[in-house]
């Protein structure tokens, strides 16, 4: 077996280590940040399961790379970079991608422009290649206190606004043609959504990094979404998902100094595929108990 993986894995469950590095004020910064991501990804998950937009969440965060390597080449904040990058893309999908036969298209095309310009700009960055890497795989020393602040703002109006369209946005996800009929503005809560989620996957960028966001954002609501089809249920375990797989994934990765992604990636796995296994229990228990009262 590989050392540095045998030594990872060695120290993985080293707990007084993990304690000791509890008292460092970057690590306690991580910890809040995945706090505050898992609840925002939480809330929000169920959303972009029940209108199919899981594609368009893996181009939004790949886009909010263009905008945090630009900002890293430039020398401004990465995080407030992310969240332009990823609110352009997602303008830019709402547009272009309208009409539903033509949006997978459209998100690929522009994300794979979107990349080949993170590709140019973290080359040219002159600094170390330790983090420009870190975009990509998450890393928790880069959160601090800055970005905490604008995760925390951030978080704020992106739950406040989803509380305020949420009821509409359900409406117009279960049954468009009908919400479009009552006169439910569809295209404009849309675009709204498409910007909420593209803040979200860009908040994720610090701690998971560009390429996993999809581990919070989706994989939480997914698993919840196997065991329960009432809103308010799927989204509190959502929520519950999320919050143990952010939290969890610093904890496991402070110790063995692994990518936080792997840890989050890992856990919100093993809950999907828990959930997916008690949902099929549960469903052919249904079965039976329909067929005995059909008898």
């Amino acid at each position: 077996m590989n050392e540095k993986l045998s030594e990872a894995l060695s120290m993985m469950f080293d707990w007084q280590a993990t304690l000791d590095l509890l008292h460092y004020d970057f690590v306690q910064q991580a910890l809040l940040a995945a706090a505050i991501l898992g609840l925002l990804a939480g809330a929000i998950g169920p959303l972009i399961i029940s209108r199919q937009m899981s594609f368009a969440v893996h181009g939004t965060s790949e886009l909010s790379l263009t905008g945090a390597s630009a900002a890293l080449l430039a020398g401004l904040s990465v995080g407030l970079g992310a969240i332009v990058g990823s609110v352009v893309a997602a303008v830019l999908f709402g547009l272009l991608g309208a009409k539903a036969r033509e949006r997978d298209s459209v998100i690929g095309v522009i994300m794979s422009f979107g990349l080949g310009l993170s590709v140019l700009f973290m080359w040219l960055y002159p600094g170390r290649t330790g983090t420009s890497f870190s975009l990509l795989v998450g890393q928790i020393v880069g959160v601090g206190n800055s970005g905490l602040q604008l995760l925390l703002v951030c978080a704020v109006l992106v739950l406040a606004v989803l509380l305020v369209v949420y009821r509409p946005l359900l409406f117009a996800s279960t049954d468009p043609d009908v919400a479009r009929a009552r006169g439910v503005p569809i295209r404009a809560l849309s675009i709204v959504f498409a910007v909420l989620v593209g803040v979200a996957a860009a908040l994720g960028v610090q701690i998971v990094g560009a390429l996993l966001v999809l581990s919070l954002l989706i994989t939480p609501a997914a698993a919840a979404a196997r065991i329960t089809s009432n809103p308010l249920r799927t989204t509190l375990l959502s929520i519950l998902f999320a919050e143990l797989a952010a939290v969890g994934g610093i904890l496991l990765s402070l110790a063995p100094g692994v990518p936080v992604s792997t840890f989050v990636t890992t856990i919100s796995f093993v809950i999907y595929l828990i959930c997916r296994v008690v949902g099929a229990r549960r469903g052919r228990s249904s079965g039976r108990v329909v067929t005995t009262a059909a008898a």
